[in-house]
């Protein structure tokens, strides 16, 4: 049996991770039974959220309803900063329809660092305003200068984000404490922030809530839970 460990705010065991986890299932190929698993996998372990391509909501949707279990997509993702402002709200604004009840989108990296910001900020407006559902942002820290994350940061609030996230995948960043400290310190009026990117283990998961993260973002759900996940462990 896993000991719990004391985090600053909690004693969580790995089972009572769950309620941080988004389960994530955004792959090339996904079946629907695979899709309804990942569904049935969220609701019977208390997941917080299942986090499916947008292409699945529908059938997920049917799934989650009345469960208490949020249903997530992704949008100007895995690649970001690659849609057009009304493209992104277009698309924001169907997700919502057919059953999303969050939406992570990607930020537009280039136009920031080419000091377009009321562009920047106006992207993401634009998906809050068409959504109507909580946005996070995935800001991809790594990539910003220090004051550009501090620009970044700003204006993804002003725009009307409810999270902020502090990399899309491991492709740009593991998660870490350092990163989510970052944001929790300069989160105002409600933003909440979510870690994302290699989430593996249940130590990990816990440094990053300890850190102030309120949601995780990671495809090892099942093995944080279980205390199974390692460094081998699939994450992204």
């Amino acid at each position: 049996m896993t000991d719990t460990t004391a985090t600053g705010t909690a004693t969580l065991s790995p089972a009572q991770l769950a309620p941080y986890i988004q389960h994530t299932k955004i792959e090339t190929g996904i079946t629907r039974d695979e899709m309804l698993a990942h569904a049935h996998e969220a609701i019977e372990h208390g997941f917080n959220a299942a986090m499916v391509p947008a292409s699945w909501i529908r059938d997920v949707a049917s799934e989650l309803a009345g469960t208490g279990v949020e249903l997530a997509t992704a949008l100007d993702f895995p690649t970001v900063g690659v849609m057009t402002s009304a493209g992104k709200a277009a698309e924001a604004e169907a997700i919502a329809k057919l059953g999303a009840t969050q939406l992570d989108i990607g930020v537009q990296v280039g136009w920031l660092k080419s000091g377009l910001y009321d562009a920047f900020r106006d992207d993401i407006a634009g998906v809050v305003k068409a959504s109507g559902i909580p946005v996070k942002v995935m800001l991809e820290l790594p990539l910003l200068t220090d004051a550009e994350k501090e620009t970044a940061v700003e204006l993804a609030m002003e725009a009307g984000a409810a999270f902020l996230k502090n990399a899309s995948s491991g492709q740009i960043e593991t998660a870490n404490p350092d990163s989510i400290r970052y944001l929790v310190d300069r989160a105002r009026d409600g933003v909440k922030v979510k870690a994302s990117g290699s989430i593996k283990t249940y130590r990990q998961a816990l440094g990053l809530i300890d850190a102030g993260a309120v949601l995780l973002g990671t495809s090892a759900g099942m093995a944080i839970i279980s205390d199974t996940g390692d460094e081998n462990t699939t994450s992204y």
